[in-house]
């Protein structure tokens, strides 16, 4: 196969390995009704003027299935912890005891569990649109190097690739939606 029709379809799977991380961090970021740190990624803290993660300046751990545990290095970050959780709207409200701060997790309705995995499914869709988009970018310019000299039949080849890692990425996408849903919805 032409050495050019080889570095588009390198090109074509790093994008859509990309494409299915970044849809999988996108599902870790919707609540499934379990204490998760990773819920409090994102969320950053005045530190001596600079916005610092929370992470950063904070032992962050689940205690059990329902309650996350805030620990602040320093003690006079506490009320700044308690600010950016409020402020970050995640539905859950802190617990400061002046030494941790405690978020408890309510429990997920069923109505709040449909309307999180419509979130889910929604956030899937947008992964799998990103890999038909790197598709079509990648047949395009696997179109274009007819012109460099590769021929017909390489390029029908080409994507004949293309088009398997398309559906090995969005079967991927499928998986992690399935996951989710079903994380969402056990009780």
């Amino acid at each position: 196969m032409n050495e050019l029709i080889s570095l588009e379809l390198d090109d074509c799977k790093e994008n859509m390995s990309k494409a299915v991380s970044f849809t999988e961090s996108e599902l870790t970021k919707i609540r499934a009704g379990k204490a998760s740190p990773s819920m409090l990624d994102g969320i950053s803290v005045d530190y001596y003027g600079s916005p610092t993660p929370l992470s950063q300046v904070s032992n962050i751990n689940t205690t059990d299935a329902r309650t996350i545990v805030i620990q602040p290095w320093e003690k006079q970050l506490i009320n700044a912890i308690e600010k950016a959780i409020t402020d970050a709207n995640l539905g859950v409200n802190p617990q400061n005891d002046g030494i941790v701060i405690r978020l408890v997790i309510p429990a997920l309705t069923e109505e709040r569990r449909r309307d999180l995995v419509r979130k889910a499914k929604e956030e899937t869709e947008k992964g799998r649109v990103v890999v038909r988009n790197i598709r079509k970018e990648t047949n395009e310019s696997l179109k274009k190097l007819k012109n460099d000299g590769a021929s017909e039949d390489e390029i029908k080849v080409g994507e004949a690739e293309v088009q398997k890692l398309t559906d090995l990425y969005i079967a991927k996408v499928d998986k992690l939606a399935e996951l989710k849903e079903k994380d969402i919805m056990t009780v």
